[in-house]
This record gives structure tokens, C-alpha cells and sequence, in this order.
């Protein structure tokens, strides 16, 4: 999957163009409140091409704090990217920060192109003569408040991408520990490997920059753990900044069954810690949360209860997601982690047979009936899964339209009493009889 990246000045409209683009995504997003605030990270769907979004924040070189701050944004973003959007704003005239940022592009040797936003009328586009001095081939004027050539642009953002496909299936449980700074996640990935009852048989440089897979044998089954620890070997301004820690992860995440997702049993959880979770959600993944350094915390059967409560109340649009409680560094309950590995994945891989499937939302109707919309109500005629990895279910209705949001959640955790499906996020999706795909009894 390619990369793009949001760079530029301050109010030239990078975040708003963010928002836009990532909005053009169709898949179901989760509705976690306080998660989606100050995203700097999505996926964009556009006829079938799919890339990763980056926005870098603004570069303002009149700041003092541009040589650590400002200049670590800039170069992460630049560094993972496979192409540069470099917006400026096309109702001013270019600026000191325009063309040094330009210079600072110019040395990459990516594809750059020069989005020029504010034109909100076809009358304005005399402007974009002012900025071909920046030397940059492909440009195009957009307005993202008026949506003005925002397709347009998304043509020629993926004009040499291929068409997204699923990957294929594994049949090695591939497995990443991700997390923020400091929350032990390579003492961690030391711990699962470091056990008797494992023998490492390999470790393969990943295609994540620094990071590391590695190929081990747990209980006569092997497994791929991703190391993203290994990103620090970047340097301390990498570590500066809290944020950008989670750029480590996403390529994980998107090559992984299963993230483990680490937190700090001292410090809680924090709203970074709900980003990464939103993350692995987006990209459907299975989830493991882990609660490391418990050996520090006093009084583990009243601790234990309290945060129940509180994972409850911080993801309670995820209440499949399994909790460890352990100590990396002392090893302590260590063993009850791959136990939540395995079980994360057999329900991110499970298949349900079409008869339990009917059999289960059956019963779930004749118990709540859909509400009417108008007189009119939902009718789920036959149910059948689509897919693993995770589960897909398409229901066969009389109208899509009148699936509420809350009977879609009902549906979902009538579900998950019936079939244990812990760990794993489930997708349902909807088709009305003269759809493409409808399925008859």
C-alpha cells in the first residue's frame, strides 16, 4: 500500500484536505468517542486503489523550535512517504516557508505534487502561473471547502497504483506489539521469546523500516512476532514526540492477524493509547491488550477490578477485547499472553456454518424486531459469511436502508453470544434483493 503525505505551511487547508480525503473511505468505522480527534493517520479508498494519508502538521520556519519540532514532522512524513502532496495556499503569493519547504522537497527525488487550495471559482486559476517557479510538474488547483477537484486529485494521486486486493491468507499466525514509547514493548517481545517453551527459528529483516520478524515455535505451532521496538534506532528525535510514535506501527498493524497492543499499568490509559487501538480497529484486526508492568502496581486484586472498570468505560465500543495483565521484565504471568494470542486468532479466522449463522439471527429477530421507519421495516431474508480475517456476514434484506445503527449493534452482539468470537472484530454488511451479490435462501 503507498504512502502519501500532507506538507506545508500553516493555514494552507493540509488538515481540512486530510478530512476530506479520508472521508471518501466506505468500510465501517468505529464510533469511539475522543479517538478521532487530532488523527494525523487514515486510509483513503478511491475506485478500488487504496492508500495510507499522513498529515504532517504545519512548517513554519519563523518558529524557534523549527530545527527539532517542525524539522522531525517534516522529515517522518518525507521518510515514509512514496508521494508528497505540498499544498500552498493560492489566494497569496509564495512565501519564504513555501520555498524553502520546496527546497527541502526537492532533495528527496519523490513524486511531488503541488496542490494549490483555496480556488474556490474556475476565475482564480490564473493563480497557479505564480507558483511554476517552484519547479514542480504535476500541479492542480482544488478548493476543499467547495470540494472543488478533489476527485480530480484523487485521479492523479493513484493515477500508477494498482487496484487494491486482499492479501492472501496466512497460515502462520502473524502477531505486532505496538504501543507508545516506554510502555515495555521490547522487554516484552524479549519475554515471548526468551521462554523455554519457544525456539526462535528465525528473524527476517520486515518490509516496516527497522523492524524485525521473527519466525518462532510456540506448542508445536509456528508464529511471526513483529518487533516494532526497533524503530528507535532513528534517534532521539524520534522520541521527542510522543505522536509520531504510532507512525512505527501502522505498517505493522496492516501486516498483522493480531495486535498486541501494550499500555502502562502506572500511567494508565491516555488518549495516545486509544489512537493506536483505533488504528488496529480501522484496519480490522484482532486485539490483544496487554497491561505490562503490573509488578509495580500494589494490591493486583483490587488494581485488577478497577481496571476492568476502567478499560469497560475507555473502549466500550470494543467489549470483545481481551486483557493481560503481566510483568515483562519479571516474567510474571507472562504465560497467559500467547494463550490470548491464539484465541484472538482463531476468531479473527473462524468460519460459521450458513445454518447456525440463519439460526442465530433468526432467533435474534423473533426476539427484537427491527424498528419501523415509516411504516415500513427491516427484513432479513438469509445470512451467509463472506469472509475471515475477520468474519464477514452479508445479510440479505429488503431494504439496507432501514438498518439503524443500534440494530446493527444489536445484531452484532446477538452474534457474539452465540458464537465466541473474543478478540476479533466482525464486519456485517447489508444487500438489498437487486444488488450485486444477493444471495437467495
Amino acid at each position: 500500500m503507498k504512502t502519501v503525505c500532507l506538507v506545508g505551511r500553516p493555514n494552507t487547508g493540509k488538515s481540512s484536505l486530510f478530512n476530506r480525503l479520508i472521508h471518501q473511505r466506505k468500510a465501517i468505522i468505529s464510533d469511539m468517542p475522543g479517538v478521532t480527534r487530532d488523527r494525523l493517520y487514515g486510509h483513503v479508498e478511491y475506485n478500488n486503489k487504496v492508500f495510507t494519508l499522513i498529515d504532517t502538521g504545519g512548517i513554519d520556519l519563523e518558529t524557534a523550535d523549527f530545527n527539532d519540532n517542525i524539522k522531525m514532522q517534516a522529515e517522518i512524513g518525507i521518510e515514509e512517504a512514496d508521494i508528497i502532496l505540498f499544498v500552498v495556499d493560492g489566494r497569496e503569493d509564495l512565501t519564504l516557508n513555501d520555498i524553502e519547504i520546496n527546497k527541502m522537497l526537492m532533495k528527496t527525488n519523490k513524486r511531488i505534487i503541488l496542490v494549490i487550495n483555496k480556488l474556490d471559482d474556475p476565475t482564480l486559476d490564473d493563480k497557479l502561473l505564480n507558483f511554476y517557479e517552484l519547479g514542480i510538474e504535476e500541479m492542480i488547483n482544488i478548493s476543499v471547502e467547495h470540494r472543488r477537484n478533489i476527485n480530480e486529485l484523487l485521479e492523479l494521486i493513484t493515477k500508477n497504483m494498482e487496484e487494491y486486493t486482499t492479501p492472501p491468507k496466512s497460515h502462520v499466525c502473524r502477531f505486532s506489539v505496538i504501543g507508545r514509547p516506554n510502555v515495555g514493548k521490547s522487554s516484552l517481545v524479549n519475554a515471548i521469546l526468551g521462554e523455554e517453551n519457544r525456539q526462535i527459528v528465525s528473524n527476517v529483516a520486515g518490509t516496516t523500516r527497522d523492524s524485525n520478524d521473527t519466525e518462532f515455535v510456540y506448542d508445536h505451532e509456528k508464529y511471526i512476532v513483529v518487533d516494532t521496538a526497533g524503530m528507535r534506532k532513528k534517534g532521539k528525535i524520534y522520541e521527542n514526540i510522543e505522536k509520531y510514535s504510532l507512525l512505527r506501527s501502522l505498517q505493522a498493524i496492516e501486516e498483522s492477524d493480531v495486535c498486541v497492543v501494550v499500555i502502562n499499568a502506572e500511567e494508565g490509559i491516555i488518549e495516545h493509547d486509544k489512537h493506536i487501538v483505533e488504528y488496529a480497529l480501522e484496519a480490522h484486526k484482532a486485539i490483544v491488550l496487554v497491561v505490562n508492568k503490573w509488578d509495580l502496581i500494589d494490591n493486583k486484586d483490587q488494581a485488577v477490578k478497577e481496571w476492568n472498570k476502567l478499560i469497560e468505560k475507555e473502549f466500550q465500543f470494543i467489549p470483545y477485547i481481551q486483557v493481560v495483565y503481566l510483568s515483562a521484565m519479571t516474567k510474571s504471568r507472562i504465560h497467559t499472553l500467547m494463550p490470548a494470542i491464539i484465541k484472538a486468532y482463531d476468531s479473527y479466522t473462524k468460519s460459521i456454518q450458513t445454518s447456525i449463522i440463519n439460526d442465530v439471527i433468526r432467533d435474534a429477530a423473533a426476539l427484537h424486531e427491527a424498528p419501523s421507519y415509516r411504516n415500513r421495516r427491516l427484513k432479513i431474508y438469509f445470512v451467509r459469511q463472506t469472509d475471515t480475517c475477520p468474519p464477514k456476514f452479508q445479510f440479505n434484506v429488503n431494504d439496507k436502508g432501514l438498518v439503524h445503527f443500534s440494530y446493527y449493534r444489536y445484531l452484532e452482539n446477538k452474534i457474539r453470544e452465540s458464537i465466541d468470537l473474543i478478540g476479533t472484530p466482525i464486519i456485517l454488511q447489508f444487500k438489498n434483493k437487486n444488488e450485486d451479490g444477493y444471495d437467495e435462501e
